[in-house]
C-alpha cells in the first residue's frame, strides 16, 4: 500500500475493533490522525501508541456521534485546528440484537441517527472539501447484513443497506474526480460488537466465518486506496453475500433467522 505522509485521516469509532485497527494501519502508512469516539482513555492510549510507533501526529476529539448536531461539532473542531481531512473513515456504529418491537425506541433511534443521518452528514461536510482539493477517500463501514433482511437485526441491517447503496452511488457520482468512496461490508468480525448488541453467543456457523478485525481493516484500507466501490473481506463471506443477493427477500430473511437464531427478549 502507498505511503500517506502529509495527509490527515479522520477515523470515527476509533476506540476499539475495526476502527482502531484502521487507525493503526493508516498511522503505519505515515498518515496523521484525528481519532474520535466516546471513550477518551482509549483514544488517548491509541494516540500515544501511533505517535510513538510511527512518528505521526494524532489528535483526539472525544464525541458521541449518535447525538444530533455531532457532525457539525466535529467538523468545526477539525477545521478550527487547520486540519484538512483527506481520508474519512465512517466506522462508528453499533447494533442491537432483538425483536424490533421489544427494543426501546431510544436505543433504535440513537442507532439510526448514528448509522444513517450522522454518517451521511459527515460525508457531506468532508467530501465536499475533498472534491474542492480534488483528492481524498471516504470509507463507509457497512456490513454483510446489508445484502439481506435480518430478523433480530431488522433496523440495523436496513441501516447498513442504506450505507451500502449510498456509498456505491456516491462513488459513481465522484468518478470524474480524484475522490473515491469505498464501502466495507465485513462479515462476523471478532470485536466488541457482539457484546454491545447482546449477541455474544455465536452459532457454530458464525464462528466458522468469523474473522479478526486486523485482517478486515487491512483489506478495507487496501480497497479504499485502490478506489474500489465495495469490499467484502473473506472469500466465504463474499460468496455468501453474492448468494443472499439472488435469493427472494422473504427467503433470505428466513435463512438469516435460522443462521443467527432467535433474539433474546430484551424487554422494554
Amino acid at each position: 500500500m502507498r505511503r500517506l505522509q502529509g495527509q490527515w485521516a479522520l477515523v470515527t469509532g476509533a476506540s476499539s475493533g475495526i476502527g482502531k485497527d484502521i487507525a493503526e494501519i493508516l498511522g503505519e502508512l505515515g498518515c496523521d490522525l484525528v481519532l474520535t469516539a466516546r471513550r477518551t482513555d482509549r483514544l488517548d492510549a491509541l494516540a500515544k501508541t501511533v505517535s510513538e510507533r510511527f512518528g505521526v501526529e494524532a489528535v483526539v476529539i472525544p464525541l458521541d456521534l449518535a447525538q444530533p448536531g455531532a457532525p457539525a461539532t466535529l467538523y468545526e473542531k477539525t477545521t478550527s485546528r487547520g486540519i484538512a481531512v483527506d481520508i474519512l473513515v465512517n466506522n462508528a456504529g453499533y447494533g442491537v440484537h432483538g425483536f424490533f418491537l421489544d427494543i426501546p425506541w431510544d436505543r433504535t433511534g440513537d442507532m439510526l441517527q448514528l448509522l444513517v443521518t450522522n454518517l451521511t452528514h459527515l460525508t457531506h461536510l468532508y467530501a465536499r472539501k475533498m472534491v474542492e482539493r480534488d483528492r481524498g477517500h471516504v470509507l463507509q463501514v457497512s456490513s454483510i447484513g446489508a445484502f439481506q433482511p435480518v430478523p433480530g437485526f431488522a433496523s440495523y441491517a436496513a441501516a447498513k443497506a442504506y450505507v451500502l447503496d449510498f456509498g456505491v452511488a456516491l462513488n459513481h457520482e465522484l468518478r470524474k474526480s480524484q475522490v473515491t468512496c469505498t464501502v466495507l461490508c465485513p462479515g462476523i468480525t471478532i470485536t466488541e460488537f457482539q457484546q454491545v448488541a447482546g449477541h455474544e453467543e455465536l452459532t457454530a456457523f458464525e464462528r466458522m466465518l468469523a474473522m479478526n478485525s486486523r485482517e478486515v481493516a487491512r483489506a478495507a484500507v487496501a480497497a479504499m486506496l485502490k478506489g474500489k466501490a465495495m469490499i467484502v473481506p473473506g472469500r466465504i463471506n463474499a460468496l455468501n453475500g453474492w448468494m443472499t443477493r439472488i435469493l427472494p427477500k422473504p427467503v433470505a430473511a428466513a435463512v438469516a433467522y435460522l443462521t443467527l437464531g432467535p433474539p433474546r427478549d430484551i424487554g422494554g
